[in-house]
């Protein structure tokens, strides 16, 4: 999974990025887009590993973009964001983040601190960004069905469709309500929407409200979260076995990277299944709702070509039982079939013959 950390500048960002990912990032150097690929903390492979001692030991990983302020209050700026959309448009989670703390030091953006009102100028622009690429398709497609053509039936199916996004962004509304079925997706998926995609708004707020519950920004967000990115980049600079104390003294459970990686991996509607045995244990992430056959072919092709059987057995039985011999004197190791719907945290063995 792809995230995009976008925003105004001087929200902190690029301090978060830093934060999640363990890169510096340079306020100084000449804005451009940084990348980073992480690994997802999960202690279900802790448990396992302990089990097995195993050769390897695979994380799940997500990729975040820290893509440079949109500083839409300078005449260049909504043409320097243009040039970052393809970017943006990879991703799979938009996260926003807006600034909510005062700092003398740091210059505000349009002279105020409000991030309802920041957000909403981003979320205005991915808008427009959308309706720009629409209206463009839009008009391509009514002069080509003006003249016959081997595409005609087809043009004129995306052309009703695009017809109703269109209104639909006009109106301020976003594609992900629009588009209602798995046909109409597809349809557009080359367009890679933003209002299509989940979003996430992450206020950045100062060191004395660190531990306060988020509040909803937007009604377009899938998931609210509250962070201090200046605290959190100390707390990822400390050496791991300090970092708990620390937090602890500051009143919080989580960090904010593992808050982060948790709302991008639920907005993304995405789950994790687990395997396990001497060679390696590992986390594999699949879409919420995939079946076992699905599963399978995350691991290997042949895996799905030759699907016999999921043998199963749900994290929280592995450990209330010990270990997988416990597990199946309980009577809780399963064997699925394809059509098994894969829940978070499940231990898979594919059994298949190809």
């Amino acid at each position: 999974m792809r995230v995009a950390l976008i925003g105004l500048p001087k929200s902190g960002k690029s301090t978060l990025f830093s934060a999640a990912t363990g890169v510096a990032v340079d306020p100084f150097a000449a804005p451009q887009i940084h990348r980073n690929v992480v690994k997802v903390p999960d202690e279900r492979l802790d448990y396992l590993a302990k089990l097995f001692s195993p050769k390897k030991y695979t994380e799940a990983t997500i990729e975040f973009l820290d893509v440079p302020g949109i500083s839409l209050g300078d005449p260049g700026g909504p043409a320097e964001f243009r040039k970052v959309l393809p970017d943006i448009r990879m991703a799979d989670v938009l996260a926003v983040v807006v600034r909510d703390f005062e700092n003398a030091s740091t210059p505000k953006y349009k002279d105020r601190i409000d991030p309802r009102a920041d957000l909403g100028e981003v979320w205005d622009e991915l808008l427009f960004a959308d309706l720009e690429a629409v209206t463009t398709r839009v008009e391509r497609l009514q002069k080509s069905l003006q003249k016959p053509s081997k595409t005609h039936d087809p043009d004129k199916h995306e052309l009703a469709l695009l017809t109703r996004c269109k209104d639909a962004l006009e109106s301020e509304k976003p594609l992900s309500a629009v588009l209602d079925n798995v046909d109409e997706r597809r349809m557009v998926a080359s367009f890679a929407f933003l209002t299509e995609k989940p979003l996430i708004a992450v206020r950045n707020v100062s060191e004395s409200r660190i531990a306060e519950a988020p509040s909803p920004l937007s009604p377009h967000a899938r998931d609210n979260l509250s962070v201090c990115a200046s605290v959190e980049a100390d707390i990822a600079a400390l050496p791991p076995d300090d970092r708990k104390p620390f937090m602890a003294d500051l009143g919080l459970n989580t960090s904010a990277r593992d808050q982060l990686i948790r709302a991008c991996y639920a907005a993304g509607g995405l789950i994790s299944f687990l395997t396990m045995g001497p060679d390696e244990v590992r986390a594999w992430t699949i879409a919420k709702g995939a079946n076992a056959v699905e599963a399978a072919g995350r691991i290997h092709t042949d895996l799905a070509r030759g699907f016999i059987r999921a043998e199963t057995v749900a994290f929280a039985d592995l450990v209330a039982h010990t270990d997988m011999k416990g597990a199946k004197a309980a009577g809780k190791v399963r064997q699925e079939g394809k059509t098994y719907i894969v829940q978070d945290g499940d231990i898979l063995n594919i059994k298949f013959n190809v």
